[in-house]
């Protein structure tokens, strides 16, 4: 007997019919003799819906209010897959993120986990019931209710699979594991059989949309198996632990990209010491999360401060920006939206030399300019216009042999 953190997404529980189905795929998994506790998300499009109508109402709606709302998605699915289940003759209980409970500080939509009450759960565990939690959601100190950002419901259930200490955390989706990069922009993308934790967190972090960042930094942290299937076909998924040995060999495990990047340059900068303080400082105190960075330094003693930021972010952070370079006394503020960022990863790479100049090569020779460049020890991700990104990606991806040997 084993006990198995399972969660299921929008897609995954989209309609009553779904929601059945992964029912049966619980008490398949029960009938095995194992204990679960399943994750789930809002049915698809429910969080949207709740968005759209919250911005009825205002553009800039009160953010512990905002929270309140969105968190009712994933409340409706708990409680539909608990009857799916009760009617087919096996015990479930439910919980919102406040009942389990699920404490998070009071960043409101950006809320982080701090500790897990495990002790109802695991008494209904020992009463031979299945335990439903929703996602993406947890309780303040204060009582009030707070969401984790999209995608948080993977962190709940990796953050639920570290407390109870579960053999594997598995996370069912639309696709039926980790792919060298997406297969709707590569057709020849493969299936990865396994990866490391610091190869999915850097490739979670470049913009892959299979994993949120967070839960592989929990799994990683906590050493919890992480196993990414699929709802709608059988499989063994791709498995991501510490262990590297199977895939040393392997110069890149994969290509990840992120469309949603936007780029902003504060120019003629007074080059002297605090001045990159004084321009990240106001943007992290607004809790705008800051990627890329590059600073040149010109011969006139100015620099050039260049970065990007989430493009959801843009607008807040180029006014930010704005006020900031009047009191610096820069020329000007320049921002751009319509760029996209490319990373390989691979943890290869620490033994092998040349493949930052053969990715920008390759690139040349499709005649993409590259506008910002960043590497660490495993990944090298360049910003680049994204009316490129797909040729760029399927570029990439044959250069260096990822597609499938079939």
């Amino acid at each position: 007997m084993a006990l198995y953190v399972q969660k299921f997404g929008g897609t995954s529980v989209g309609s009553v019919e779904r929601i059945q189905a992964v029912a049966a795929k619980v008490k398949q998994w029960r009938e095995q003799g194992h204990d679960i506790v399943v994750v789930v998300s809002a049915m698809s499009g429910e969080t949207n819906r709740l968005i759209e109508l919250a911005q009825q109402i205002s553009s800039k709606p009160l953010p512990r209010e905002y929270d309140v709302l969105v968190s009712t998605g994933e409340q409706v699915t708990i409680s539909l897959l608990s009857m799916a289940l009760h009617e087919i003759g096996q015990p479930a209980r439910s919980y919102t993120g406040a009942q389990v409970a699920i404490h998070t500080d009071s960043a409101y939509n950006k809320a982080r986990i701090e500790k897990i009450d495990t002790e109802r759960m695991r008494a209904d565990l020992d009463e031979g019931r299945v335990v439903i939690v929703a996602g993406f959601q947890g309780i303040d100190d204060g009582g009030n209710i707070t969401t984790l950002g999209r995608g948080g419901s993977d962190t709940t259930a990796v953050a639920l699979a570290a407390a109870l200490k579960a053999d594997e955390c598995q996370i069912y989706t639309d696709v039926d594991g980790v792919y060298t990069t997406d297969p709707r922009v590569v057709s020849d993308a493969r299936r990865l059989e396994k990866i490391t934790f610091e190869e999915m967190l850097e490739m979670a972090s470049q913009g892959s949309k299979v994993l949120q960042i967070r839960s592989v930094e929990f799994a990683g942290k906590y050493n919890v198996p992480l196993r990414v299937l699929s709802s709608f076909q059988d499989g063994p998924g791709t498995l991501i632990t510490m262990e590297e040995n199977a895939v040393e060999e392997a110069l890149i495990s994969g290509i990840a990209f992120n469309r949603d990047e936007a780029q902003l340059t504060v120019q003629g900068v007074p080059d002297r010491p605090g001045i990159a303080y004084s321009i990240l400082g106001p943007i992290g105190d607004a809790n705008i999360e800051v990627d890329m960075i590059v600073q040149n330094v010109g011969s006139d003693d100015t620099t050039d401060f260049t970065f990007t930021v989430h493009r959801n972010d843009y607008e807040k952070a180029y006014e930010l920006l704005n006020a900031v370079a009047t009191g610096l006394g820069a020329r000007k503020v320049e921002g751009s939206t319509s760029i996209c960022k490319i990373s390989m990863v691979g943890v290869g790479m620490r033994s092998h030399a040349g493949i930052a100049a053969k990715m920008f090569e390759v690139l040349a020779n499709e005649g993409i300019n590259i506008r910002m460049i960043s590497t660490s020890e495993i990944k090298i991700a360049v910003v680049v216009d994204d009316k490129y990104l797909e040729l760029a990606v399927r570029a990439l991806h044959q250069a260096f042999d990822l597609g499938n040997t079939d």
